[in-house]
């Protein structure tokens, strides 16, 4: 399946707190949409690999994307290296994204910048034709996507663009919320978090709104890129 739009998240959820908004608008304009998470989030403080899954998928009817796969790298202590540059080249052959949204540039958690780093590596690789990756017994094509964007998590980035998520925003609240474990307040069994708290949540709709603010819309998502964006018209701009 061709995809239009692929992200790139290093544990499940991210892309639910990153971008889900920019997600569920693209797919309601026709787009094809996927996800790719690199861990199972196995080092998280709360849940399990297995209620992570079930999460994912319930998060995954809920935006209503064509496809998503965990390419079960290691949560914490992965590298950006030749082995899993391989992987994460596999599946952009695989979907042949036009665009691809991935972890911040930096973040708290040190594994969102190192994920991101990983993403902009294996993007350029994936272009060269003598690199050569198999996937059900035959040589994939190479595959560049036309741009990369990384979504903004936890520490605040100054955005390079931002997309209008007015009327996303509840589902992507109900995208985010899919993952009990990380986000309900916790059980007998389990600690509270920087994520479980319910001023975490209530900080991810401040910054859609002051991302939304900016733009004169109510709410939004910011992204950064490498390079620099050219539009064909000013009139495009807000």
């Amino acid at each position: 399946m061709k995809l239009d739009l692929l992200v790139l998240a290093v544990h499940p959820d991210d892309a639910e707190l990153g971008c889900s908004g920019t997600i569920i608008k693209h797919i309601a304009q026709g787009k094809k949409v996927g996800i790719i998470d690199f861990t199972k989030g196995e080092l998280g403080t709360r849940g399990t690999v297995e209620t992570r899954e079930e999460e994912s998928r319930n998060a995954s009817k809920i935006m209503g994307i064509h496809a998503r796969e965990n390419i079960g790298i290691r949560d914490g202590f992965f590298k950006n290296d030749e082995a899993h540059q391989l992987k994460v080249i596999e599946m952009i052959r695989k979907y042949q994204p036009e665009i691809i949204l991935t972890n911040a540039l930096y973040d708290r958690h040190p594994d969102h910048g190192r994920a991101s780093e990983l993403a902009n590596d294996a993007v350029f690789l994936s272009g060269l034709r003598r690199i050569e990756t198999m996937m059900n017994g035959e040589v994939q094509q190479p595959w560049r996507p036309r741009l990369t964007l990384q979504y903004i998590q936890d520490t605040y980035i100054k955005p390079d663009i931002i997309v209008d998520i007015s009327e996303q925003m509840e589902q992507k609240l109900d995208a985010i919320r899919a993952f009990k474990t990380q986000f309900d307040s916790p059980s007998e069994d389990e600690p509270q978090t920087y994520i479980s708290t319910p001023a975490f949540l209530q900080s991810v709709i401040a910054r859609a709104r002051e991302m939304g603010k900016n733009i004169g819309a109510e709410y939004g998502e910011g992204f950064t890129s490498r390079k620099l964006l050219g539009v064909d018209s000013l009139f495009d701009l807000r």
